[in-house]
């Protein structure tokens, strides 16, 4: 046991000597799936367009035109102070800006005298969209006023009040009235939305948090060939190999610092996945471990066959990141398989990656637990089984 610690721990002093391989280990991959996930909005997005809102009324009735701002699928309020607004919109990074005057109440909407100050941008659609929705919220404050007053000007006419206050109280709960009723009005145009299956499950914060985990975890596994290419550079494994230390001793030692250190960086990643991306990695960790390791296992497995082909250092290097990128590419690491044709679907299967991307995104996307991953990973662990067999039996020293 000591032999094998020490013959990874040799390994891991190589491979950090410089802090340079801290950007491959750590640094990259999570550039690239802050990148890559940022690239397409999630599901839980607001779409719609942002509207600054200026309430310098703050009144029951400013609030309510606030409120119907906010019900609206076309704009999304967000309410500043007036200094605030004029230097977003100034500065242009608000499109449009909607000032409520102090003014504003109960009475000036009965009166007619009510006047709001509306901004934009010009010659800009979203605006546009953002006027029509300011004028709808204000139709439909107005429209329950008016209502109310219809209702109490009718009142009025049969001689029912006897005060001023009797008036107010029947205007307060005629507006309640007409707001009920407005909210319980149906919708003029009915919205139908189709419920056919979306063949593509895509989510890109889980895809890209699972899609880069694989690349940049594989590529250094494949680098194991490039670590026993060094050892015959230098001559060290043929002196290490003359000690008592067996071919299975050195193997062993290698493979397993390596499945190591993978490991360790899949828990960094997935930490910054749950942590910078609100991704639920840790629901089923027994079904993730399993998974993970079985990735592992197979991505050195195939690093150890291709070092007994692999002559120098360079070359193995020069291979191993090719063939990451390319198997990642093609197993759906960077882009949903779904997308690919039906030809290339069924081909790529023959790859791990393919089998580690779809056991990830069964448990991160999908829902999934130990039973569902249980195929990929048998599947995982059987490229490591005969990967490892050819590896050991065409193992040299030189």
């Amino acid at each position: 046991m000591k032999k094998i610690f020490a013959i990874a721990w040799k390994d891991a002093v190589i491979r950090f000597a410089t802090s340079a391989e801290l950007i491959f280990f750590i640094i990259l991959p999570i550039i690239f799936t802050l990148l890559l996930a940022g690239g397409t909005p999630s599901g839980d997005d607001d779409n719609r367009i942002r509207l600054v809102v200026v309430d310098q009324a703050n009144t029951p009735i400013s609030q309510e035109i606030v409120a119907e701002l906010d019900r609206s699928s076309a704009v999304n309020p967000e309410v500043l102070s007036l200094e605030e607004a004029e230097s977003e919109f100034d500065a242009r990074r608000a499109t449009v800006v909607l000032i409520i005057p102090a003014g504003l109440d109960l009475k000036s909407i009965q009166d007619g005298t009510a006047q709001l100050d509306f901004r934009q941008q010009p010659n800009n659609l979203n605006a546009s969209v953002a006027e029509r929705a300011v004028q709808t919220a204000i139709r439909r404050v107005s429209s329950a006023v008016n209502a109310a007053n219809t209702a109490v000007e009718e009142a009025k006419s049969r001689g029912t009040f006897e005060s001023l206050e009797d008036e107010q109280a029947y205007f307060n709960e005629a507006l309640q009235l007409a707001k009920s009723i407005q909210e319980d009005a149906p919708e003029r145009v009915t919205i139908v939305e189709g419920n056919t299956p979306d063949d593509v499950e895509y989510d890109p914060r889980a895809n890209q948090s699972a899609g880069q985990l694989i690349t940049w975890v594989f590529i250094p596994l494949f680098g194991i060939s490039a670590l026993f290419a060094y050892e015959r550079e230098q001559g060290t494994l043929r002196r290490i190999l003359t000690t008592p230390t067996s071919k299975a001793t050195f193997l062993l030692g290698t493979i397993s610092g390596q499945v190591v250190m993978a490991l360790i960086q899949m828990s960094l990643l997935i930490l910054f996945g749950m942590f910078a991306l609100d991704l639920n990695w840790g629901r089923e960790p027994l079904a993730l471990f399993v998974l993970l390791t079985s990735a592992a296992l197979a991505a050195g497995a195939i690093g150890t066959t291709m070092g007994t082909f692999i002559k120098t250092e360079s070359q193995a290097s020069g291979l191993s990141i090719m063939m990451g990128m390319v198997m990642s590419l093609l197993g759906g690491c960077w882009y949903p398989l779904e997308l690919f044709p039906a030809l290339v679907q069924n081909i790529v299967k023959i790859l791990p990656t393919t089998w580690a991307m779809q056991g990830l995104l069964d448990l991160i996307l999908r829902n999934g637990g130990l039973m569902q991953i249980l195929p990929e990973a048998g599947v995982l662990l059987g490229f490591a089984a005969i990967f490892f067999t050819v590896g050991v039996m065409r193992f040299r020293y030189e």
